[in-house]
């Protein structure tokens, strides 16, 4: 461990004598090994970091695509794969600097002292479903499958009417720790960081929607080079142990 920071060290002292505030804009699933990871990129380089949290898509003001459309400068995005990449195809973030991150998948949570369903399977998960009183599911990707095609595959659109919804912005978990959701389901890498919760578990992966998450440089980006070493230093083999310690899988072949 010693001999890898100083060789990071030395790797970087080109960048030590260049120090910037890099702007990042970052969405929830991968956030929590952003937390840990960034600040010791910045401690090695010098650099600060600038971070503002907000979703991949929809319609809130935080949410990254609404940001960028306002004029908000940043030098890294950090999201999910296919909204990045739709963020290239509108000429706003610079073609080539994606980076692979790592993959998520979708947990479940109740809230801590509460019974603790059985999701092993398709039918104990369906069975949990149906027997919450109420479930709450996230307003970004996982959210969006959970809503337009995992209740279809269950048969349990019309059931779950009344009693699920899609929570904007705020953390899923949190809710469920609250009691105002009595199951909540997210990518896991959301749900472990709140006090107040219980993480179940995955659900089953025959139901799973696994999420990519990539990173790039926008189109403007003030500090571009310090942009790309901080990309590289996030998807680095050194990172690995830090990602999925915070809930996210390898990025899959």
């Amino acid at each position: 461990m010693l001999r890898w920071r100083s060789l990071l060290f030395i790797s970087l002292l080109p960048t030590l004598a260049h120090a910037a505030q890099v702007d990042v804009m970052t969405s929830g699933g991968f956030t929590a090994a952003y937390q840990i990871l960034g600040p010791k990129w910045a401690q090695a380089t010098g650099n600060t970091l600038h971070t503002e949290l907000g979703p991949s898509m929809g319609q809130a003001p935080q949410a990254i695509p609404n940001r960028l459309a306002r004029g908000e400068h940043a030098d890294v995005v950090i999201m999910v794969g296919y909204a990045l990449d739709e963020l290239i195809k509108q000429g706003k973030v610079q073609p080539g600097s994606r980076v692979e991150l790592a993959d998520s998948r979708i947990g479940v949570a109740v809230k801590d002292g509460a019974a603790v369903p059985d999701i092993s399977s398709e039918a104990a998960f369906k069975a949990a479903l149906l027997n919450a009183r109420s479930v709450g599911y996230s307003d970004s990707a996982s959210g969006v499958y959970i809503e337009q095609q995992l209740f279809k595959k269950l048969g349990i659109e019309e059931q779950l009417k009344g009693r699920a919804r899609m929570i904007p912005r705020l953390p899923v978990a949190g809710e469920v720790a609250s009691g105002e959701v009595e199951l909540g389901m997210q990518q896991v890498a959301e749900l472990l960081p709140v006090k107040g919760a219980h993480f179940v578990g995955k659900i089953p992966e025959s139901l799973q929607s696994v999420t990519r998450y990539a990173a790039g440089i926008p189109v403007g980006a003030q500090h571009p080079e310090q942009a790309r070493k901080l990309l590289e230093y996030l998807a680095s083999p050194s990172a690995l142990g830090t990602v999925q310690g915070t809930g996210l899988d390898p990025v899959s072949p």
